[in-house]
């Protein structure tokens, strides 16, 4: 076996020292499957912990991801682009096929503490052999349940496969932050025992909450004040339960109710979504005030999407004063106290979502009660402290041995 370089030897020894030299910030590396080349909630939570670290920390930050020729927002922080592909038939996603040299150079030069991987692809896995080889801490924080997405586009029969790879993936950090408490439960049966800590999200109230209903715009859009509108909130793709959408709000019109849906988002679902609803109202992507408003001025947002690994926009909704209807998936669970705060429903059950839909339609009192609940609910996660619980979990990272030695270079 040959000797560890002299930078992965520098690397090991300096560690115990630099977490004793007061004010010396904290480096961070961050690997991403794709930082800001889609805008949805895991790419906007990592976007958000970099800002935090950056400006409330005092951390330094690089980010390494597959970036876009068209990013979907500008990133937080120092990006570094790294060599990617397109996905076949979902092109808005890039996957990089491995850790280049160039970026394990750039690695070398920035000299990380702590090494952040957010995504267990080719990316990752490079990342995480790498940064064994120089003998720094990783963390990994699960954002997506992966293999939840096989049975929507017929590769089922890859299901136990992917579960093995993603064991090997998450047993082989040092901490895995999950996020939620029934994920947490589930990585810690699964042998990661006290490895495992939560990350939760925050929700921005600034943009979500009910004072931004307006009546006015509802009106603009064509909905009577008497009307109930259904929101769906998300990204429009197979994964976050379309069909089951489409397939409810049929079986409430067959009921004799009059439902034109809001739908909130856009993805490469929507014509096909759009043939499927019929009668619907498509806003896009919005964002800021714009999009407070949309989600507030609804009145029911039906979520049948069991891929969640956190569900940002049910927190969303919830803290815009809507009742939720969603699937009992863990992550709802982990947010909504049933009949309280919202309802739970037997996932990829089109009757039992199309019962609650018709109860909360003809119950504007009861609706509106778990609207103000989940309102209330939702008070409780603010951003700062979350993230900085991150922190927390990083420094206490650095206080501890390597879960895994390091190999040699």
């Amino acid at each position: 076996m040959r000797r560890p370089s002299p930078a992965a030897r520098v690397l090991r020894d300096r560690r115990p020292d630099l977490r004793n030299v007061p004010g010396r910030p904290l480096r961070i590396a961050l690997f991403s499957g794709n930082y800001n080349c889609v805008r949805d909630g895991a790419n906007q939570a990592l976007n958000r912990l970099v800002g935090h670290l950056l400006n409330e920390a005092g951390a330094q930050v690089r980010v390494y991801s597959p970036t876009a020729r068209e990013a979907a927002f500008p990133p937080t922080g120092e990006l570094v682009s790294v060599p990617s592909i397109g996905i076949p038939g979902r092109p808005e996603y890039r996957l990089a096929l491995g850790l280049p040299k160039a970026i394990r150079r750039d690695v070398r030069r920035f000299a990380p503490d702590i090494v952040h991987l957010s995504a267990p692809d080719l990316l990752g896995r490079g990342a995480q052999h790498f940064a064994r080889t120089l003998g720094i801490p990783v963390v990994a924080s699960l954002h997506t349940r992966f293999e939840t997405y096989l049975d929507y586009y017929g590769l089922r029969m890859l299901r136990d496969g992917i579960e093995r790879y993603l064991h090997r993936f998450y047993t082989g950090s040092d901490r895995v932050l999950a996020p939620n408490a029934p994920i947490a439960e589930e990585l810690r049966a699964a042998g990661l025992g006290e490895r495992v800590g939560i990350w939760g999200r925050g929700v921005d109230r600034t943009i979500f909450t009910p004072d931004r209903r307006d009546h006015e715009w509802r009106r603009s859009l064509g909905y009577a004040d008497d009307d109930v509108i259904v929101l769906f909130f998300g990204r429009a793709v197979r994964e976050k339960g379309l069909d089951i959408f489409a397939r409810t709000i049929e079986a409430i019109r067959s009921g004799g109710h009059r439902i034109r849906p809001l739908i909130v988002g856009d993805g490469p679902g929507r014509d096909a979504f759009a043939r499927q609803l019929g009668n619907a109202t498509f806003m896009g992507h919005l964002s800021g005030a714009a999009l407070g408003r949309a989600v507030a001025s609804a009145d029911i947002m039906l979520n049948p999407s069991i891929t969640e690994a956190f569900g940002n926009v049910t927190l969303e909704a919830m803290a815009a004063g809507l009742a939720i209807v969603s699937a009992d998936a863990p992550s709802a669970r982990a947010l909504i106290d049933d009949g309280r705060t919202g309802l739970l429903v037997s996932p990829n059950t089109v009757e039992a979502y199309a019962a609650e839909l018709d109860r909360m339609i003809r119950m504007p009192d009861h609706r509106a009660a778990l609207g103000h609940a989940a309102a209330a609910e939702a008070q409780r996660y603010e951003w700062a402290g979350i993230l900085d619980h991150v922190v927390d979990i990083y420094r206490d990272c650095l206080s501890r041995p390597l879960t895994q030695k390091p190999s040699a270079v």
